[in-house]
């Protein structure tokens, strides 16, 4: 989840950079609400750790107008990142192709 975290920050801080024309690592207002408001759809998962990106997620938790935001975002910023923070992007590929896993309710206890 922190890596989650990590990923969408750094795909927010990039195209604001280069859209908004802000500071390396720094966040227009609009930019720093849709990071606000991903970081709290992370918290509030129900997968948590065995979650796959949202993209892929059978729950859509975002509202829509976020979601639009959000994919314009990674659209932008997801073939930049391999060059910016390849590892970031790779990782983020990789947990692409991961199946979701119940959620953290439906867990049985071993």
């Amino acid at each position: 989840m922190a890596r989650e975290e990590k990923t969408i920050a750094k795909m927010l801080s990039l195209f604001c950079e280069k859209k908004h024309h802000s500071k390396r690592d720094e966040l227009c207002p609009d930019c720093r609400e849709l990071l606000d408001y991903a970081k709290l759809r992370l918290k509030n998962c129900p997968f948590q750790e065995g979650k796959t990106n949202c993209g892929n997620c059978k729950i859509h938790c975002y509202k829509v107008n976020m979601r639009e935001k959000i994919r314009e975002v990674m659209r932008f910023s997801g073939p930049k990142m391999l060059l910016r923070h390849p590892f970031l992007a790779l990782w983020h590929l990789l947990y692409g192709f991961r199946k979701n896993a119940l959620p953290r309710k439906k867990r049985k206890k071993l």
